[in-house]
């Protein structure tokens, strides 16, 4: 009897590390700031992110947080998004129409505070007076990491344009985005990218300069060609692979409409047309293209599937991002991040900043995501 109590609070403590792995993690975090520091000392000019490590997670609707934009920064996140509504020649940040409100905009959430934030990180000073430098990035431990800033295009992809270009101006001028000179890219403290009702006629109109990047089709990764064609090179037809033509509607995506990011109504199908001059993301609805792992872990067709897709983006040069990945049971979760990083998996696209952040998602544990001291069936989930 007592034998079989000790068993249940075993299994009990097993199944609660796996499925709130996190909230125990907390409990046990007891370092705080001393406070000791010297006042005198004074703060250096670049420090608005000291001590913050940038890692590759794209904080997924960013907006919906108590502090957009911020929260993400200093979670050390290097990707950001804003789903973008065009209303009286204004842009508006928001999931639905139902949720937009006047303050909340695109220039009051994002383009005020990363150009205010860009300006303390640049400072002009009697050690520095002149910007002979390539500009420094939001992170103070690494100035040269760029921040992606997807804007998600909710309304009508051509009217939407003009505005959201329009809003970066003041990014150019003080040189802080990527852009593609013609023949190469050039990194900047921000790159942004595109998605949703995006038009990519409007991302490849200038063939000198673009400072607006796509989010192409990641489930067409996997359909390229084996070798890949190289970007710069021709397609069959003699068509450069940077090439847009007129296609007609069964050429391209199934709908004129947003369905999901890296699935533009406007997408070409052909995957060798996406290259680093004009897309940056690659991404696709993790449960539409790979879909759920019923058996509590992946199959070995679904992992192939992942790796086509990693390997047929990077083979453009693209990075890779899968979003909508189960976020419960977080075991689970913490299971298929494991899975997608040591894929190759460029960029996570989550909800729990700080659960993406630590990195500590079980790695090296032996046995099924779920098991506590005994494991139900036999499975290759590590």
């Amino acid at each position: 009897m007592l034998l079989g109590i000790v068993e249940f609070i075993i299994l009990a403590c097993g199944l609660l590390t796996a499925f709130f792995p996190d909230e125990l993690d907390d409990s046990l975090d007891s370092l705080k700031p001393t406070g000791r520091f010297p006042p005198e000392l004074g703060r250096w000019p670049t420090d608005f992110s000291a001590g913050i490590q940038p890692v590759a997670c794209h904080s997924h609707n960013d907006y919906w947080r108590k502090e957009p934009l911020f929260s993400a920064l200093n979670a050390g996140c290097t990707g950001v998004e804003a789903d973008v509504w065009l209303f009286d020649k204004d842009l508006f940040v928001g999931h639905s129409t139902q949720s937009l409100s006047s303050a909340r905009t695109l220039r009051s959430l994002y383009i005020d505070p990363l150009l205010k934030i860009l300006s303390s990180q640049n400072p002009l000073s009697q050690f520095h007076p002149t910007s002979d430098l390539p500009p420094n990035g939001v992170f103070d431990t690494k100035p040269s990491q760029t921040l992606i800033l997807l804007i998600d295009f909710k309304t009508d992809g051509e009217t939407l344009w003009p505005y959201v270009s329009e809003q970066l101006q003041q990014f150019r001028e003080k040189k802080y985005l990527t852009y593609f000179n013609g023949s190469s890219v050039v990194q900047g403290p921000i790159t942004v990218v595109v998605t949703g009702n995006a038009p990519f006629s409007k991302v490849v109109a200038n063939p000198h300069y673009r400072d607006m990047f796509f989010d192409a089709p990641l489930d067409l990764m996997g359909k390229l060609v084996d070798p890949p064609v190289p970007f710069g090179a021709s397609l069959p037809n003699g068509e450069p692979t940077d090439a847009v033509r007129a296609t007609s509607p069964s050429e391209r995506s199934d709908h004129s409409q947003d369905q999901g990011q890296g699935h533009s109504g406007s997408a070409p199908k052909n995957p060798a047309i996406y290259s680093p001059a004009n897309s940056y993301y690659a991404s696709v609805d993790f449960r539409g293209s790979i879909g759920f792992p019923w058996r509590g872990h992946l199959s070995s067709e679904q992992k192939e599937t992942i790796r086509k897709q990693i390997a047929g983006a990077h083979a453009r040069g693209l990075k890779v991002r899968y979003w909508g990945v189960p976020s419960w049971p977080r075991g689970l979760r913490n299971y298929l991040w494991r899975v997608l990083v040591r894929e190759g998996v460029d960029y996570l696209s989550v909800d729990d900043l700080h659960s993406a952040t630590k990195g500590d998602w079980g790695w090296g544990r032996k046995g099924p995501w779920w098991s506590g001291p005994w494991r139900f069936w036999p499975s290759d989930a590590k």
